[in-house]
């Protein structure tokens, strides 16, 4: 009995081992290796569930493909798409029998493992569209049977590895949207049989390499979107097979190569966005295959070859964005096929051919911003496919074809900034399919015809700048698509109705410089979307209704130029995305509504020209983002200037002025640093002006009509005197008392011997014979002029005082009166008008050697007489200009200046053999204290 259950025993140990022993060498070693990968990847989808390891072989498993035969191997792994995460295990380089590996399509992170070279059988190597980084692994180049290696959309960095030269297989290359860096290796040369390389869209960097010219399959070479500089190579042209060529944003300079010509295989030749320059060369015409020619955005000069016209199969051609000149090529009319020619933004001159019109399989035509002239074909209207139509910014004149729109179903028309005159055609939208129409800046006539304003398809309307006119067309509020109507500057007059409200749609709504007379209506507060609403400069008046405020979507709002009265309403500071306010030059008055500091994000706020009065709102300095201005000028506002708008730090131009502000400027307006103009002119402002860069460059003007102000750009301020103790104060009274009684004695003397001299003079009888020596120098004009220096005649006096006009005076006193005169030369003087009761038509010799003794005098205390002149009982005295102030007019006369004075005069008067009784000396009026 106990062998029986020995024996059974030992049986089942025997099925239990041979059960479990079977089980670990059912499932071969390739799929041991397929569950280590499955470890590194995380498949929240479980979309590999049935990857067990109880099977015998992995054949079976999703994504496993192996081969037939009684002993399968795995030599496909097609998991892309399947939501996977994780990172690819170095496992896969124990695959030795793998030829296609797609992982595309998940998530995988980390860098791509080295191993993967082992796998020399791989001839797919799908990893594209994943999140690999790090560097394309070198050991790669092992993979000799290669044919497919697509890495594109991941942010794989550095550069290509030198080894991917050895990829002898390899027939695509595909790399774009990565961080791919550094130069192209010119082992690329050794890739002969590829066909398709794109690495579009990364950093590469250098030029690119002559070498690629050894890819003789080449047909699909696609760099754009680098850091490519340099010139193309011409060797280029080598590659016959090559269809497809794009090289669009790069930094490529340099002509474009003729030997482009050679590639005669290509059917799409993209250079656009580079800094080529240079002609575009005629061998281009050699391309008989090519259908799309893009080189716009570049640098290119001269004119359009005409033998581009050869390019027979061509269907979009752009040369937009160059410095292409001369007048369109006929030629271009030859290409039958052509649906897209864009020639905007070059120098082209001269008129649009009419045999354009021919090309009936043309659908978008853009020749803005050129110099085109004369009038627009009339063939335009009859081509069937025409749908984007833009000859905006030239010089052409005359109407617009009447029949556009009758054949066509066109969607986009902007005829803008030309001078087209007549009427809007009738038919733009009989199709029912415009959606952007542009007129503006023409010389149109007329109203808006009915088929526009029942365009039901229409988006935006724009006929700015036109001679326009009509009421307000209600009808475009039925238009449900409809989200801009701009029609400033035109001669529309009437009302703004009420009915605006139904508009809806609208997100902006323009409507200023036209003859609008109505109040406006509280009903715009419906147009709930509306972003940008624009009435300035119209007849508008009445009260702003508060309603308007509701259009809480506003950024921008001009209500400018108008006649508003009474309060801006406080709900205005619930606009709370408005970026910019206009309300000059209306009536508006009451006090500024502190609400308008809750506007954090206006950038530029116009209120002057009205009546507001009061005080600044502190709040205003709670504006931070407000850059372009702040203008409260030509208003009634009074107080001081808040210190807080010294947190206005982009502020460039602050307008305060024609207010009754008072107080000081304050010094914290120094943080304004982006400040470039300022007006604080012509209000109540005192003290010194604050000593920063910003205001000190500006001119004086901004500053003008405070009585209280001074310092840069003004005169300087004077400085206060240091405070006196008491026992100074009668010791300075007494040197006081004593210097004015010396200079009153001094001056009043000086002034009477002046005053005794000149009516010597003048009281002498005159000679009617005069000597020998005179007469040879007498002349008809009894003008007597001495000068030690300059020379000037009294008609040179004349004119720079408008006849002694009061606008030049200066100063005033007992004995004459003082102008200001600049001479021809810019020569400023102050002229004397001497008072005189007498008239004759010469001076006394001896009056004449008097002055000019004096102007001979220099004394550091005298102001510098230049010279007399007479002329018909006028007497003149020309003095030096002063031109610091009306104190430096004044001459300090004191007792030792007179005796040296007097001394000079003796001794020069002894020489000349002048009477002691013809001293004159300077009287006290000199002093020119009088000066406005």
């Amino acid at each position: 009995m106990e062998r029986m259950i020995s024996y059974y025993l030992f049986t089942t140990y025997v099925i239990v081992g041979a059960f479990l022993f079977g089980t670990l060498e059912g499932l071969n070693t390739e799929g041991q290796y397929l569950l280590q990968i499955r470890k590194s990847l995380v498949d929240n989808f479980n979309n590999l569930d049935n990857w067990n390891s109880s099977d015998s072989t992995p054949c079976g498993w999703i994504g496993v493909n192996c081969t037939q035969g009684s002993n399968p191997v795995v030599y496909a792994l097609d998991l892309h798409s399947k939501n996977l995460s994780g990172y690819l295990s170095p496992a896969f380089g124990k695959l030795a029998h793998l030829t296609y590996l797609d992982v595309s399509f998940n998530d995988l992170t980390r860098k791509i493992p080295k191993e993967i070279g082992n796998c020399s059988a791989l001839e797919f190597l799908l990893l594209n569209d994943n999140k690999f980084e790090d560097q394309i692994p070198k050991e790669i180049g092992r993979l000799s049977c290669l044919q497919s290696l697509n890495l594109c959309n991941n942010k794989i960095s550095g550069p290509f590895p030198t080894e991917i030269g050895n990829l002898s297989s390899l027939t695509e290359l595909i790399a774009y949207s990565n961080n791919i860096s550094g130069s192209l290796p010119p082992s690329l040369e050794n890739l002969k049989t590829l066909k398709v390389f794109r690495a579009g869209q990364n950093l590469i960097s250098g030029s690119l390499p002559p070498e690629i010219s050894g890819c003789q399959g080449l047909e699909w070479l696609g760099l754009a979107e680098n850091q490519f500089s340099g010139e193309i190579p011409k060797e280029i042209g080598m590659l016959k097979n090559l269809s497809y060529l794009n090289l669009v944003s790069n930094l490529l300079s340099g002509t474009i190569p003729a030997e482009l010509g050679n590639c005669t295989s290509l059917t799409t030749l993209a250079l656009y966005k580079n800094n080529l320059e240079g002609p575009i060369p005629i061998e281009l015409g050699n391309l008989v295959a090519l259908e799309k020619l893009y080189l716009y955005r570049n640098i290119l000069n001269g004119t359009i070859p005409r033998e581009i016209g050869n390019l027979s199969r061509a269907v979009e051609i752009d040369f937009s964005e160059n410095s292409l000149l001369g007048q369109m090529p006929i030629e271009l009319t030859k290409i039958t096929g052509l649906q897209l020619l864009y020639l905007f933004s070059n120098k082209f001159t001269g008129v649009i051919p009419d045999e354009l019109t021919s090309l009936k399989n043309l659908s978008k035509l853009d020749l803005s911003i050129n110099y085109f002239n004369g009038s627009i074909p009339i063939g335009f209207q009859y081509l069937t496919n025409l749908s984007k139509f833009q000859l905006f910014s030239n010089s052409l004149e005359g109407s617009i074809p009447q029949g556009l729109g009758v054949y066509s179903s066109i969607w986009l028309i902007d005829l803008s900034e030309n001078s087209l005159s007549g009427r809007i055609p009738r038919h733009l939208c009989q199709n029912s399919n415009l959606s952007f129409l542009n007129l503006g800046s023409n010389q149109l006539t007329g109203n808006i015809p009915t088929g526009i304003l029942n365009c039901k398809t229409l988006v935006q309307l724009r006929l700015v700048g036109n001679k326009l006119r009509g009421s307000f067309p209600l009808s475009l509020c039925k238009l449900v698509n409809l989200s801009a109507v701009e029609l400033d500057q035109n001669e529309f007059s009437g009302p703004i109705p009420p009915e605006i409200g139904t508009c809806g749609r609208l997100q902006r709504l323009h409507l200023s410089y036209n003859r609008f007379t109505s109040e406006l209506p509280r009903e715009i507060s419906n147009l709930s979307l509306l972003v940008t609403f624009n009435v300035s400069s119209n007849f508008l008046f009445g009260k702003i209704p508060p309603e308007i405020f509701s259009c809480n979507k506003l950024e921008r709002l001009d209500l400018s130029h108008n006649n508003f009265v009474d309060a801006l309403p406080d709900e205005v500071g619930t606009l709370s995305q408005l970026e910019l306010l206009k309300l000059s030059e209306n009536n508006l008055s009451g006090t500024i509504p502190v609400s308008l500091g809750k506007l954090l994000r206006l950038t530029e706020l116009q209120m002057g020209g009205n009546s507001f009065s009061g005080s600044i709102p502190a709040e205003l300095g709670t504006l931070s983002s407000l850059q372009i201005a702040l203008n409260l000028s030509y208003n009634n506002l009074s107080g001081k200037i808040p210190y807080e708008l010294e947190s206005l730090d982009l502020l460039e131009f602050l307008l305060l002025n024609n207010n009754n502000l008072s107080g000081e400027i304050p010094d914290s307006l120094l943080n304004l640093s982006s400040l470039l103009g300022c007006n604080f002119s012509f209000n109540e402002l005192s003290g010194s002006i604050p000593p920063f860069k910003q205001i000190q460059k500006m001119d004086s003007s901004s500053f003008m009509g405070n009585k209280g102000l001074c310092g840069a750009p003004l005169k300087p301020c004077n400085e206060a005197p240091p405070p006196l103790l008491p026992q100074d104060i009668e010791e300075n009274r007494n040197r006081l008392g004593k210097i004015v009684a010396i200079i009153s004695a001094a001056i009043g003397g000086v002034s009477l011997i002046l005053i005794t001299v000149i009516i010597y003079f003048m009281a002498r009888p005159i000679d009617t014979v005069a000597p020998k020596q005179d007469k040879q120098f007498s002349s008809p004009v009894s003008d007597i002029y001495f000068s030690p220096k300059e020379g000037f005649s009294f008609q040179d006096l004349v004119a720079a005082t408008d006849n002694f006009d009061d606008r030049f005076v200066i100063g005033k006193g007992a004995c004459g009166t003082v102008y200001r005169a600049v001479l021809p030369g810019d020569h400023i003087i102050a002229v004397k008008k001497l008072a005189s009761d007498r008239e004759g038509n010469n001076v006394d010799n001896s009056f004449r050697a008097e002055i000019l003794t004096l102007g001979k005098i220099r004394h550091r205390n005298i102001v510098k007489l230049h010279g007399f002149c007479y002329h018909q009982g006028a007497s003149l005295l020309l003095y030096e200009y002063m031109a610091k102030g009306k104190y430096a007019y004044t001459m300090k006369v004191t007792e030792n200046t007179m005796r040296e004075v007097v001394l000079m005069l003796t001794e020069s008067n002894k020489q000349k053999g002048v009477g002691r009784n013809t001293y004159c000396s300077p009287s006290h009026d000199a002093n020119w204290d009088d000066e406005p």
